[in-house]
């Protein structure tokens, strides 16, 4: 081990999709792999669900779903991302579903099809209360008549998005789905059907159960973490990220040795410090160091000093470990484990954060 190693364990990624399609019960569960499948390789999760039995995905941008077909993804694949134009002729020869979220969007894929251009399917997505990309709620008797009078076959889906899901006070979550269901009964008025509703996250999908409709999205559940410390840890998913470190340098220091930059770390005794080969340009937070703590042969120590951007340094106590040991930073291993949640609650931040972070100079390691 030369640098920072993140080890991704697709037999707990599979375990945790069991669990939560268990809890969904009949439910469809689209599996969220944008932005690199929260940092755990979009490619290599993807082809394991699918293969597990997983037949819908999700990503934010028009190139990471291209990217899943070309290695062989043959899936339902959604695009969160703004439509633009240009989009509809790939999308189509790509079986890629679009995200219809403006009237604009509407008028694309109208002047598309009324002059006979092939277009992609989409989702129709409304905005209730998120204030990012969303059809107003005020536009949906004139969206629907225009869909059944001209995109019927295409629309296949329609969604929403909370922005409070996770949180411990739901209140503006059940204003949300209030409105979108009004929305829905305005469809069913208009003799609107779609293959799916689907407005749940994984905060919704366990603090919110009436609003799972027939589909839920699922991210940072299916990765083993929870959105945040408010949501209700009921089902025991596992980490599927260990993401760890080689010792690469060993001294003995006396009371009082500033370590790092700034000297804001002192040494309280003599003691050995280590230094370890990751970084915050490794994916590492910065700002961990001040509470943070690592793990060695299932035993914590305390991160010593600012964390730097290749390194960072440990106080290993009267402990001698050996150059070369294995240092967990977060995750779970046969000795022990340090949560993502752990980390983003220290730090004031979220786990999505935490996961996607990581980058540089990390290598990637699948274990089946």
């Amino acid at each position: 081990m030369v640098g920072p190693k993140a080890i991704i364990h697709i037999d707990r990624l599979l375990s945790n999709f069991d669990l939560l399609k268990t809890h969904l019960g009949q439910k469809r569960l689209m599996a969220v792999v944008k932005a690199d499948a929260y940092g755990h390789g979009s490619v290599e999760c993807a082809r394991a669900l699918e293969d597990h039995g997983c037949d819908s995905f999700a990503v934010f941008s028009f190139l990471e779903a291209l990217e899943l077909r070309d290695n062989g993804i043959k899936s339902d694949i959604l695009i969160f991302s703004k439509t633009h134009q240009h989009y509809l002729e790939p999308a189509f020869k790509n079986n890629l579903t679009l995200n219809v979220s403006s009237l604009d969007d509407i008028d694309i894929f109208e002047s598309h099809k009324l002059s006979n251009e092939k277009i992609p399917n989409f989702h129709l997505k409304f905005d209730t209360g998120m204030t990012r990309l969303g059809i107003n709620i005020s536009d949906a008797s004139n969206v629907f008549e225009r869909v059944k009078r001209n995109l019927g076959t295409e629309c296949k889906g329609i969604y929403s998005h909370y922005a409070t899901a996770d949180e411990g006070d739901l209140s503006f979550a059940n204003h949300q789905f209030s409105l979108f269901n009004d929305v829905i009964e305005t469809a069913i008025e208009k003799e609107i059907k779609f293959e799916t509703i689907h407005f749940s996250n994984s905060g919704a999908s366990i603090n919110l159960d009436q609003s799972k409709f027939d589909q839920v999205r699922v991210g940072m559940l299916l990765y083993g973490a929870y959105p945040s410390s408010e949501v209700p840890k009921d089902l025991p998913v596992e980490p599927v990220m260990e993401f760890c470190a080689p010792l690469v340098e060993v001294r003995k220091v006396k009371k009082n040795t500033p370590v790092s930059y700034g000297g804001v770390y002192k040494t309280p005794d003599d003691c050995t410090i280590g230094v370890v080969q990751c970084g915050f340009a490794d994916g590492i937070p910065r700002e961990w160091y001040k509470e943070g703590f690592v793990s060695m042969n299932g035993t914590y120590f305390k991160i010593a000093g600012r964390i730097c951007m290749d390194q960072f340094m440990v106080n290993f106590e009267k402990f001698t470990p050996s150059i070369g040991e294995e240092i967990l930073i977060f995750g779970k291993n046969k000795a022990n484990q340090i949560l993502m949640e752990n980390i983003s609650e220290t730090i004031k931040s979220t786990p999505y954060v935490v996961a996607t972070g990581i980058k540089g100079r990390t290598q990637k390691e699948y274990k089946f």
